[in-house]
């Protein structure tokens, strides 16, 4: 049955097109569901200042991103590892580590550009299909689905987030989602140079405090083979937008909050 799905799936997901089974209205119905779910069990950072610059960095990328018009949305979880996710559909978890650890915008932005890369190719679709056809028969899909904004949708987000989709993306789709993002990024005016610092940043930190990155090199390819991928596609390129006084007032909010919390 297992091999049988993996068959249909690969019938029906040639490399990172689109998703028969699940459509693009199912699957924001689904990935809002999950997102709901993900906030009653992850802190959120609900600072006002540094919740609306994140989210303005995001607008200014879901406008230039390709694909489907997707409700693109962001929380940034109040936690120290450097890491993000993407859910089906547009929501997409940055954690407070990546604002902390990055020297500058760009940085910050690349780790966006990456997610919404996974979701404007439709690979965040990928995963929930795969779940679906995995756990339900696919006569009881349509039916399932039909009712994705009931109990239908929540009974899909439950088994998506128990099933961990949110973090099994393919070594081949994680490149894939390096390179979409950085044409993102530099197409919404930023220096694409960011994402190869931000990896430099993710290898440097592994080496001194492995706990803040453990999340990240389980279910990433290592930082070093991505450096040299994107580096290579930047060859002789340097503009763009690096950095902006807005981001550097949000790392000093972060650090005085940072020191509070430890006072």
């Amino acid at each position: 049955m297992k091999l049988l799905l993996t068959l249909v799936f690969a019938l029906l997901v040639p490399g990172a097109g689109a998703i028969a089974l699940v459509t693009v209205e199912q699957e924001i119905a689904i990935g809002k569901e999950a997102n709901a779910q993900l906030r009653k069990t992850i802190p959120e950072l609900t600072d006002a200042e540094t919740v609306g610059y994140v989210r303005g960095l995001t607008r200014r990328l879901a406008r230039a991103a390709m694909g489907p018009r997707y409700p693109y949305s962001v929380v940034i979880a109040d936690t120290r590892e450097i890491n993000a996710l993407a859910l089906p559909g547009g929501p997409i978890w940055i954690h407070r580590g990546v604002l902390e650890h990055a020297d500058n915008e760009s940085q910050v932005v690349s780790v966006l550009a990456h997610e919404i890369a996974h979701i404007a190719s439709r690979q965040a679709a990928a995963r929930l299909t795969t779940v679906v056809m995995t756990k339900w028969s696919l006569s009881f899909l349509g039916s399932l689905l039909g009712n994705a904004g009931g109990a239908g949708g929540a009974q899909v987000a439950a088994a998506f987030l128990a099933n961990g989709a949110t973090l099994r993306f393919s070594r081949e789709e994680e490149r894939a989602a390096d390179r979409l993002g950085l044409s993102l990024m530099r197409r919404a005016g930023w220096d694409g140079r960011g994402m190869v610092e931000m990896f430099e940043i993710l290898r440097r930190t592994s080496g001194r405090d492995r706990s803040l990155v453990e999340a990240f090199f389980r279910t990433h390819p290592t930082p070093r083979e991505r450096i040299d991928d994107i580096s290579a596609r930047l060859a002789g390129q340097r503009s763009g937008r690096r950095d902006s006084r807005e981001f550097q007032a949000i790392k000093k909010r972060l650090r005085a909050v940072h020191n509070r919390r430890r006072g």
